[in-house]
This record gives structure tokens, sequence and C-alpha cells, in this order.
């Protein structure tokens, strides 16, 4: 964002947020969407966006998601209905093709998707921890400060997260130690700044996670309650006696 002079952190994720929201409508494969969030984040860092054009950059990296990992892609007239017809069908392929060239075609990159899945395989888990999980690392693809950790130790950080909240802490195994290469005092920075955005899932004007995973296909995982073991830790830091 440093490089950008016409959007910010918020309008990235209003964004991005917004998209959420398109691909839980369209049904999408759960790894279309991050890899959209992953070519809009490395289009921004080579090209400079306006705030008319940012919906636009967002549109069509879900549309190149698609078509890299669904096997029926959404008509561009399908996607454009959801910005109220604000684009026409010239300008999608324009900006398709520029954001191509920025990203010199390179589609292939290693989400943390891909990371969540295995460490969820490492941790043997159940459709409650795997709904959990998936709810807080989607919550985190919407704040920019997240960028700074890598996938692999986003994903790990969001299953011990959500260990934290269904089962309490000292969960992490010696098993989902190995097999993602991280400690549980490794993910403890940011599993601490997950629990803060499970805190305030609900408010704000970013709620489309928290509304998708507030349904019964979810299993109502967001009405599940903050890790209380770390909401105690943190209050410690913030308030030591």
């Amino acid at each position: 964002m440093s490089q950008q002079f016409n959007i910010n952190q918020n309008m990235r994720a209003i964004n991005i947020d917004w998209l959420i929201q398109v691909h839980y409508e369209l049904e999408l494969q759960p790894e279309t969407l991050f890899l959209t969030v992953n070519l809009i984040d490395r289009f921004l860092a080579k090209h400079s966006a306006t705030r008319e054009n940012l919906q636009l950059v967002g549109l069509v990296a879900m549309f190149l998601s698609c078509k890299y990992e669904e096997v029926v892609v959404p008509f561009v007239q399908d996607l454009t209905s959801y910005s109220a017809n604000a684009y026409s069908r010239s300008e999608i392929l324009k900006m398709e093709k520029l954001m191509l060239n920025k990203l010199e075609y390179d589609m292939s990159c290693p989400t943390a998707y891909v990371f969540l899945r295995r460490c969820l395989k490492a941790a043997r888990s159940e459709s409650k921890l795997d709904n959990l999980s998936f709810f807080l690392i989607e919550l985190c693809l919407v704040e920019y400060e997240m960028l700074k950790f890598p996938p692999s130790l986003l994903a790990a950080a969001s299953v011990y997260t959500a260990q934290c909240s269904l089962y309490g802490r000292r969960q992490w195994s010696k098993t989902c130690e190995w097999h993602t290469t991280y400690s549980e005092d490794q993910l403890l920075e940011c599993s601490k700044m997950i629990v803060g955005y499970h805190q305030r899932a609900s408010t704000g004007r970013c709620t489309g996670v928290y509304k998708k995973y507030n349904t019964l296909k979810y299993g109502y995982a967001a009405k599940c309650e903050p890790a209380k073991s770390l909401v105690e830790e943190i209050q410690q830091q913030l308030f030591p006696e």
C-alpha cells in the first residue's frame, strides 16, 4: 500500500470482503478465493490502481482464478452483474490482459489454502475444527497487516487458534509441529491477532465472512467463542497488574 496513492488498506478490506460474498453466492471452490486475493495483492504491488478501478481489479482477479481452478467458469456478464454493471465487457478484458502482463502470466503459487488442508490433516480434524479454521483464515484474508506472515504460518496459526477455541491450550501436537515446521511459540503472535479479528468479526463494515460462516452450511462456526486462553493472555499484556 505504500506504493498506492489512490487506495488504502480499508478500501482493500472492503473490496475483499465483497469478493468473499460474491465467491459464496457463485458457489466457487475454496482455492479460487485464496488465489483471487493472492492475484490482487501481487498485482497491486506492481501497478497503481485508482479508487474507481479497485472493484474491477477484484472482479478480474476472480475471473482469472476461476479459469485456473474451476471446471465451469462464470461468464463475464455474470461477474459484471455483481458490480451493478459498473464495468463493460471490454473494460474487464482490458484489465485481464493488463493483470496477466504485470504478473508475467505466473498463476501458480502456494496459497494459504494448500497449507491449511495439510495442517488440518496433521491435526486429525473433524468438521467443527475444519469450519472454524476456515472461518478464521478467511478473516485474515481481509486484513492487510496479515500479509507479513507466510501463507504456511497463517494456515498453522488458524488451525492452532481454532484448537484453542474449541479445546483449550496445549493441543498443538508433535505431529502438527512436524508437518507444519512451526512450534506453538512461533504461532502465538499471529494467533493473538487472529483472536482479535474473531472478537470483532460481527461488527464494522466488513462482516461478509461472519455472515457466511453464521450459516448451517458451515455449522454456525462464526458463533464459536474466541479462544479464551489466548484472550486472557492478551488482556494480561494490555492491562498488567
